[in-house]
């Protein structure tokens, strides 16, 4: 074959793959799919490198899910100059990234922390992974992982095919539910319309997600799965229960002695979710006694009439019109604490 033929069938084989990439691009953007960025360790090292602004103008949150849900970027934003740096991870308990800033001597700023009792009060290795496997990967990061990281951004911000956790191979393989067999054990998979990523790390669950009554019980079902998993494991004794009241007190003092300010927020749950919540986890033994053992302020959203009464779809995290209520009255809150009134300094627009 010579090099005219060799040239013509490489821009035949091009148009071909160009055409086919447009067309799948055009069919999801058609079916109502929008922009998600992956939300893997280097998206989370890019924010994690941004908690070193100056203490009035950033305030970092940490936490699993329900923060990354209910705290509104937009309302944020409108309300306050202060940047959010959101470093809450899905399914994962934060004492490991609170660890992580308590030992960096840089860190002397603003801490939000978002507490839901099943993962903070959890010492089970496999809900540590992610946040081990993000803070290593920050420390570890080179220079040619930056540039990808860079090029990624700008490649997802344009095509909606290169969602990851729904669109890959693997992920249309999961989806498939394949049931557990002999050795085989299989996650139950989430639909997409329920965890969608914003470039800031901010998750929120489509309107579709919120009308579709099968895919919402779909997502319960998944909580009543874990629900059953936490109870058929062996109890954690009391000395472990102590362990982590002790550890998480030891980061906080670290913080506090650079001069830095924790505050801890109980986001909203409902339900039947809330319920069990409540019986696992009583108040008292659990919140109140973190809030005591820390000397830290605690906003806990049962406490607030405007904050009590959500409805969340799946019994756990907030649909959008709910986080941008929640996140204007714990706005309010969370600039009345001690550290935190310098919020209180801005003009913000009308909502």
């Amino acid at each position: 074959m010579n090099e005219k033929s060799l040239f013509k069938s490489a821009m035949v084989t091009l148009v071909i793959v160009v055409g086919v990439v447009l067309g799948y691009e055009l069919y999801l953007r058609n079916q109502g799919v929008s922009v998600d960025y992956d939300d893997g360790p280097p998206l989370w090292a890019d924010k994690r490198a941004q908690i070193y602004g100056p203490t009035d103008k950033t305030i970092v949150f940490i936490g699993s899910s329900r923060i990354k849900y209910d705290l509104d970027r937009g309302t944020w934003r409108r309300l306050t100059t202060a940047e959010p740096v959101q470093l809450a991870m899905e399914g994962t308990c934060p004492r490991p990234v609170l660890t992580d800033l308590a030992n960096d001597p840089n860190f002397k700023g603003k801490l939000v922390i978002d507490v839901t009792e099943g993962l903070f009060f959890n010492m089970a290795p496999p809900f540590m992974e992610t946040a081990n496997e993000n803070i290593k990967y920050y420390y570890d990061r080179t220079p040619a992982q930056r540039v990808s990281f860079e090029i990624n951004k700008l490649l997802e911000s344009k095509f909606v095919f290169l969602d990851k956790d729904f669109l890959s191979t693997n992920a249309r393989l999961e989806a498939l539910q394949i049931p557990s067999r002999p050795e085989v054990f299989m996650m139950p998979t989430f639909p997409m319309n329920f965890k969608r990523n914003t470039f800031d790390r901010q998750a929120y669950m489509t309107d579709r997600f919120v009308a579709n009554e099968a895919e919402r019980n779909q997502v319960k079902a998944i909580w009543g799965f874990f629900a059953k998993m936490a109870m058929s494991a062996p109890p954690m004794p009391p000395a472990a229960f102590d362990a982590i009241f002790k550890s998480v007190k030891a980061d906080i003092d670290k913080i506090k002695a650079r001069g830095g300010q924790v505050v801890f927020v109980r986001t909203p749950s409902s339900g039947v979710y809330l319920q069990g919540e409540n019986m696992g986890f009583p108040r008292e033994k659990f919140w109140n006694r973190l809030l005591a053992e820390t000397k830290c302020p605690g906003i806990h959203f049962m406490d607030y009439p405007a904050m009590a009464h959500f409805d969340c779809p799946e019994l756990s995290h907030l649909k959008k019109a709910d986080a941008k209520l929640f996140t204007k009255e714990f706005f309010r809150l969370l600039s009345q604490q001690p550290g935190f009134t310098f919020l209180q300094n801005t003009n913000p627009k009308k909502l």
